[in-house]
């Protein structure tokens, strides 16, 4: 590793560099020492429009009939000017908290969610802001949990099936509607004039570097993961065609682009946004990434066997390997998809903190609340507190961690949440730990399904938010039997986003050897006891029954459930006439 004196680094000073996380619900900018990986400052900007999933934000869309464009279920969409936003108030907030000089920042770097989409012109201005379309929810982003192109993806793996196509097995044999193709194909079928006004379809990974730099840079690691690009090339246009004829030119016409490798520059940083930052214009701007893939080098995981979990509202598992197994619902294998040179993995859980978050909002009796707040607690530590009080078993639950569909292993986003022996007796802090205990049997269903596909997991290294549930942590040992250690980083990502920007300008001659100098120590550690792993073994084979019973085809009630309430909903939308955007007549859906 190079000293703050050597010529590489600034002999007058040190140098920084910037890392940002675009998370669900806000944005984090880290100002990191490029010399040794110390974060000096930081900044939070809360996106003001978070989340639309019941209408479109009335400050932006015409409401003067008295009404807002209301979106059906499992509809999840942004605002692209809250992350604009980002840009203007987290990065000079974080300048300031560091205290540094913005001249001795040499690069920015950023990750996002993903598959996170975008519908833009071919100057990369978002649909929603074209005049005329503000009401139309399809030209808004579709966030990562837009699950409404569930029918879509369907169809898109029965096809893939029936055809053989040969990337379906890098993907664990199933597409996900959280990504590309599945939302692209329900744009045109649903708003066909909004598809076609549309001159590229982009990933918010790739957006936001667009608009620091002014370059349009497809990165590989959302190309292949949630892209479907394998081996040099994407579905084909007969394949594509065959889902709708209205889709062959998909790729050509709206994905296709030249792609970045992680850790280069996509470009250098416009007046403009240097502007909006406070940062010098030229420096270097890092090809974009998603935030789990960019936690591994920040974890100094970037071994083969290193699986890390980015603890959030969701849950991703990312990790190397030196050799290329297909393992059944997966999201994805890459090479290079986190570090060149190896194959990089990747699997999740399309719900965790937001699962914990739901509970304490809609099952928490007012009482527990106002204990917590005589306490000095927050819900989820006074709940946490109740429930470590227990004895594995005691609460006589099982749960089902689907309240947000399945991402790995089923892939299945019209499956939904159960919880089996719940009695008069059941108390909010039964089903609080319960709904903990799922979440981690969700994780050891894919620690096994890596481990049976010939890519074992050696070390779990937990980063995110969750990670300060001590009791989680220890849950999630005990049901893995892994030892897990955590990232000592409160910024994980964006730490991950910062190293990738100190290789895109030049101080490093790749994320590996920056990673090993910048990467962060391991906080807590947890060890799994030999007692509560005998015990949770034996919960663990009831949940792996109900996850069968329920998951792979012998009660498909969630799907029925699903298929009436879209069915309801769809008829008491109409019956107001507030259809959000009609299908096209001729075009399937």
């Amino acid at each position: 590793m190079q000293s703050s004196d050597d010529a590489g680094f600034n002999p007058g000073g040190e140098n920084y560099v910037i890392g940002v996380d675009y998370g669900t619900l806000s944005g984090r900018a880290v100002v990191v020492r490029v010399r040794d990986g110390k974060e000096l400052g930081s900044g939070v900007f809360e996106y003001p429009h978070a989340v639309l999933t019941s209408e479109l934000p009335a400050d932006l869309v015409d409401t003067a009939d008295g009404t807002a464009a209301r979106l059906p279920g499992e509809w999840a969409l942004q605002v692209p000017n809250d992350y604009r936003d980002v840009l203007r108030h987290a990065v000079p907030a974080a300048i300031a908290d560091a205290g540094i000089d913005p001249a001795a920042v040499v690069g920015i770097a950023t990750d996002f969610t993903a598959c996170t989409m975008v519908p833009v012109k071919a100057d990369g201005t978002p649909l929603n802001e074209l005049p005329g379309y503000a009401n139309r929810p399809h030209a808004y982003v579709k966030l990562w949990r837009h699950h409404a192109a569930q029918g879509q993806a369907d169809r898109i793996n029965d096809l893939a099936g029936e055809r053989a196509e040969t990337w379906l097995p890098r993907y664990g044999g199933l597409i996900s509607s959280e990504w590309e193709f599945a939302k692209g194909l329900q744009l045109l079928e649903e708003d066909p004039e909004a598809y076609a006004e549309m001159d590229h379809w982009v990933e918010a990974a790739d957006w936001i570097v667009w608009q620091l730099c002014g370059n349009y840079v497809r990165n590989a690691c959302t190309a292949g993961y949630k892209g479907i690009y394998q081996d040099g090339r994407y579905p084909s246009e007969d394949f594509l065609a065959a889902l709708n004829p209205l889709f062959k030119n998909f790729v050509s016409a709206k994905l296709q682009h030249s792609i970045g490798r992680l850790g280069d520059a996509a470009g250098y940083l416009t007046a403009e946004a240097a502007a909006w930052t406070g940062l010098p214009e030229g420096i270097a701007v890092a090809v974009g990434n998603v935030d789990a893939h960019v936690t591994a080098p920040a974890a100094k995981a970037v071994e083969p066997g290193q699986m890390v979990a980015i603890m959030g509202t969701s849950t991703c598992h990312v990790m190397n390997g030196d050799a290329l197994h297909e393992v059944p619902g997966m999201c994805g294998v890459v090479d290079g998809g986190i570090v060149d040179g190896l194959w990089g993995y990747e699997a999740g859980q399309s719900g965790v903190g937001d699962i914990f978050g739901w509970f304490t909002n809609n099952g928490v009796p007012p009482e527990y609340h106002q204990a917590a707040s005589a306490a000095g607690l927050g819900i989820h530590e006074y709940l946490t507190e109740l429930a470590s009080a227990q004895a594995i078993g005691e609460h006589g639950l099982i749960a089902l961690d689907w309240h947000s569909g399945n991402r790995s292993v089923l892939v299945d986003h019209e499956l939904s949440a159960v919880v089996v022996g719940q009695t008069l007796a059941t108390r909010p802090e039964d089903i609080y730990r319960a709904l903990l205990e799922a979440t981690a049997f969700g994780t050891r269903t894919i620690v096994d399904a890596f481990r049976d596909s010939g890519v074992p997991v050696r070390e779990f290294i937990v980063a995110g938010g969750l990670l300060k549930n001590k009791l989680l942590m220890q849950i999630y040992a005990d049901v893995t039997g892994l030892q897990l250690s955590t990232i000592g980083s409160a910024q994980g990502p964006a730490l991950g986003s910062a190293i990738h920007a100190a290789v895109a300008a030049g101080k490093y001659p790749d994320v590996r050897v920056a990673a090993a100098a910048m990467g962060s120590a391991p906080g807590a550690v947890y060890t799994p006891d030999p007692a509560n792993v005998a015990a949770y073994e034996e919960l663990f084979r009831e949940y792996r029954t109900l996850h069968d019973y329920f998951g792979r085809g012998a009660n498909e009630v969630m799907h029925r459930l699903k298929a009436i309430q879209r069915n309801v909903s769809g008829a008491g939308r109409a019956s107001r006439s507030t259809e959000v955007s009609p299908l096209a007549e001729g075009v399937p859906a």
